[in-house]
């Protein structure tokens, strides 16, 4: 089995085995991620596709000090996620407004309250996702469902650490709010 630098180096001289290994090894983890925003198989293969193509003509940027190949390559398909929901997805309504801000929910108790695992509650949560701008959505489905830690998210999203905490707190104070009206 290649090592990432080896594969890098392997698809930099334009080799097809290094490209295949880059795929193989990669595949299956960002087509998850693009498939839990794009409903569509076959627009989420084709994005997929687009990823890895992007991948192999700007392998040169890669820079494995600053993150993985796994995490670089996940940075590319988030750009192309967006990109993709941004051109083909109706336009959403935030869930956000100015009384969210008022409620005053700890941390604690909203993790407690979102993560519940009743069914009926993971059903409730699953629609209102659906209902989230696709920004906010790929946020709680890469920290979530992807168990990213907020360093990766970052890179990936291009998004400050600690701004990337107020963020997810805010979207999870949203849910908090419209689950809890319900």
């Amino acid at each position: 089995m290649q090592t990432e630098k080896q594969i890098v180096e392997s698809v930099k001289k334009g080799e097809r085995k290094g490209q295949d290994e880059l795929v193989s090894r990669f595949a299956a983890p960002v087509f998850a991620m693009i498939a839990r925003q794009v409903q569509d198989s076959m627009d989420a293969q084709e994005l997929l596709q687009d990823t890895f193509l992007k991948a192999f003509r700007y392998i040169g940027r890669f820079d494995g000090r600053q993150s993985s190949l796994s995490t670089w390559l996940c940075r590319i398909a988030y750009q192309q996620t967006i990109d993709y929901l941004k051109r083909h997805r109706p336009i959403t309504i935030s869930l956000e407004d100015s009384s969210v801000w008022q409620t005053d929910v700890n941390d604690t108790e909203l993790e407690a309250e979102l993560s519940t695992g009743k069914e009926q509650r993971i059903e409730q949560l699953e629609a209102l996702m659906k209902e989230l701008p696709h920004e906010e959505r790929m946020l709680l489905t890469l920290y979530y469902f992807d168990d990213l830690p907020l360093n990766e998210i970052a890179y990936i999203t291009g998004i400050d650490s600690n701004a990337l905490a107020s963020r997810l707190y805010r979207i999870r104070k949203k849910l908090h709010k419209k689950l809890t009206a319900k």
